[in-house]
């Protein structure tokens, strides 16, 4: 027996990058999971490649109504929704002269309102289930600012303070919720960032980090190892803001 062989998982930005590295890792470890993105071909490619117990489904996160149809598959396929991967994330660089008010929304939509209707629509099938893990992937810029980033590092820091505050309403319930904070890791949002290796150099341990290892802490959060660990930050970033003021 693995570690997630009663584990029924939905996956946003499952298709590509941090979240495909998670929904393999998941898989891995015997859970049927979910791929829920917006990138069909290759979320229908992975799903395919990995077999029995893995299913793609399309999913704007920053609508409700496509949420549900999400659980809805994945009850009607597997059960009872157990564990839900927040990934999904859009990286836009403006600073604060520079960004519209509709670029500013879209961010926020993606990256703090998709959260929040992902934990909403998955309330009711957790607690059919009596139980559930959620983790929600902020950022580094979710305890430290950057510039030119303004609506995504608004966007992260809020998805931290509403881990903290889903973790407290839904604790008696079973339901635990915490947060990943990644930093720099070689994926195709941050392709080309690392020209010359200038971005590795300012990293404490010398390197961007593989999505494998955002995906072994992710598995964990949702499995019952980490039973005790709710409403907590948990950084990944190679020691980046190991030497900074969080907040």
């Amino acid at each position: 027996m693995t570690r997630h062989d009663a584990t029924i998982a939905i996956i946003t930005g499952g298709s590509r990058g941090l979240g495909a590295a998670q929904v393999r890792r998941l898989h891995h470890e015997g859970a049927r999971v979910v791929i829920a993105d917006v990138l069909d071909d290759a979320g229908t490619a992975l799903a395919a490649s990995l077999g029995a117990g893995v299913l793609y489904c399309h999913l704007d996160v920053a609508k409700s109504e496509q949420w549900a149809a999400a659980v809805t598959l994945a009850e009607t396929s597997f059960g009872p929704v157990t564990a839900l991967s927040n990934n999904a994330g859009i990286l836009s660089f403006f600073g604060l002269d520079t960004c519209t008010e509709a670029e500013y929304r879209r961010v926020i939509d993606v990256n703090q309102t998709g959260p929040f209707l992902g934990m909403k629509a998955v309330l009711p099938s957790m607690r059919r289930a009596g139980r559930g893990s959620i983790v929600n992937v902020s950022s580094t810029a979710g305890m430290q600012g950057y510039e030119q980033l303004m609506a995504y590092v608004a966007s992260k820091w809020a998805v931290r303070g509403m881990t903290k505050a889903a973790a407290l309403e839904l604790s008696r319930e079973g339901i635990r919720v915490n947060s990943v904070h990644p930093g720099a890791f070689d994926t195709p949002m941050t392709s080309g960032m690392d020209d010359g290796g200038a971005a590795s150099a300012a990293i404490p341990l010398k390197r961007f980090g593989h999505p494998e290892e955002v995906a072994a802490l992710v598995a964990y959060l949702l499995s019952d190892e980490s039973s005790y660990t709710t409403g907590a930050e948990h950084v990944i970033d190679g020691g980046v803001t190991a030497g900074a003021f969080n907040g």
